[in-house]
C-alpha cells in the first residue's frame, strides 16, 4: 500500500504538510480553513449574488441595472424633496404671486422667501457672487448699497429674471461703454484716469486731473453725469465713491477706459420658477445692500 504522505512535505514539529512556500527557513503550514470561516465566506457570496439581483448594481452605458426592488438613494431623495414641496405648496404658490414691495408685511411668507432664496442663491449665484455674496473682480458685491440697474426688491427680481447684456433675453438690461482707446490718445486717457482717481480722493497727478476734467465732461459725463455720480438706470456706475467693480488703481482704470468693460449676467427667468426668482430677490435684498 502506497504512503499518502510520500509526495508531501511534512513539517516535523507539527506533522502537518506544508504548501511548499518557505521564507528564511520558515515554512507555511497547509492547515485547512476553519469551518465557521468557510461557511461565513459562502454566505457572503450568496448574499452578494442576492444583492446584485435585488438592488442596482451593474453599470451599463446609459445607467445601471435597477434590481428587482427598484430601490435607489436618488429616488429616496427625490421623494423627500417632493414631500417638502407638498408641505410648502401653499407658501410657494403665494410667493410666486406676491407683490414684492409688500412681501415684508407677511412675516411668515417673508421668512419662507428668505430661507428658500438662500438655497437658490447658493445653488445658482454663489459661483460668481461668492457664497457670502461679497462678489469678486468683475462680479458685483451684493452687500453694499451701490446698485447698477437699481437695488429695490422689484429691481433685483427684474435683473434676476432677465439678466444683463445677454443675447437670450430681449428684456435684459443693456448698456455698452465705448472703448476709448479708439477715441482718445494715451495721454488723454491718463488724464481722465487721474481725474477719476481724484474723485475718490486717491493719490493722483493734479495737473493731469485738471486736464482730465475737461475730457471727462466732453466724453464721459453724458452717461456718468456731470458730477460722475453715475446713472444706475442705464448701468453707468458712480465714479465718485470708492466702490469699484474691476478695480480703482491706475493700471486697471487705464485698461477699463482703453478697452471698456462688458460684463454679462444670464437670464435666470427661463431656468427658475417665479417663486424661486422672488425668493432669491428677497434673500439678496435683505443681505443689507438692497435699496
Amino acid at each position: 500500500m502506497s504512503d499518502p504522505n510520500k509526495d508531501k512535505d511534512i513539517d516535523e514539529a507539527t506533522g502537518v504538510d506544508t504548501t511548499g512556500h518557505e521564507w528564511d527557513g520558515i515554512k507555511e503550514l497547509n492547515n485547512p480553513l476553519p469551518r465557521w470561516w468557510l461557511w461565513s465566506f459562502y454566505l457572503c457570496i450568496i448574499w452578494g449574488i442576492g444583492y446584485v439581483i435585488a438592488y442596482p448594481a451593474w453599470p451599463l452605458i446609459n445607467g445601471a441595472t435597477t434590481g428587482l426592488l427598484g430601490y435607489s438613494t436618488r429616488g429616496e431623495v427625490a421623494a423627500e424633496i417632493d414631500r417638502y414641496k407638498d408641505q410648502n405648496a401653499e407658501l410657494t404658490s403665494a410667493l410666486a404671486e406676491v407683490e414684492l414691495a409688500s412681501l415684508g408685511e407677511n412675516a411668515e411668507l417673508n421668512r419662507f422667501a428668505v430661507s428658500a432664496g438662500g438655497a437658490v442663491f447658493r445653488t445658482n449665484c454663489s459661483q460668481c457672487h461668492g457664497s457670502g455674496a461679497a462678489g469678486a473682480k468683475g462680479y458685483p458685491n451684493l452687500l453694499d448699497d451701490d446698485w447698477l440697474w437699481g437695488g429695490t426688491i422689484e429691481d433685483i427680481a427684474y435683473t434676476v429674471n432677465h439678466g444683463i447684456r445677454n443675447e437670450t433675453d430681449l428684456d435684459a438690461h443693456w448698456s455698452q461703454m465705448p472703448a476709448f482707446g479708439e477715441i482718445l490718445e494715451k495721454e488723454e486717457i491718463s488724464q481722465v484716469v487721474h481725474y477719476v482717481m481724484s474723485l475718490s480722493a486717491a493719490e493722483h497727478d493734479v495737473a493731469k486731473a485738471e486736464a482730465g476734467a475737461v475730457l471727462f465732461d466732453e466724453q464721459c459725463s453724458a452717461c456718468h453725469g456731470a458730477n460722475a455720480e453715475g446713472d444706475y438706470g442705464i448701468g453707468a456706475p458712480n465714479l465718485a465713491d470708492a466702490i469699484w467693480l474691476y478695480g480703482g488703481d491706475e493700471d486697471t482704470l487705464v485698461e477699463t477706459i482703453t478697452y471698456s468693460r462688458f460684463g454679462v449676467m444670464p437670464a435666470w427667468g427661463p431656468r427658475l420658477t417665479p417663486a424661486d426668482v422672488n425668493a432669491v430677490a428677497a434673500y439678496v435684498h435683505q443681505l443689507g445692500g438692497g435699496e
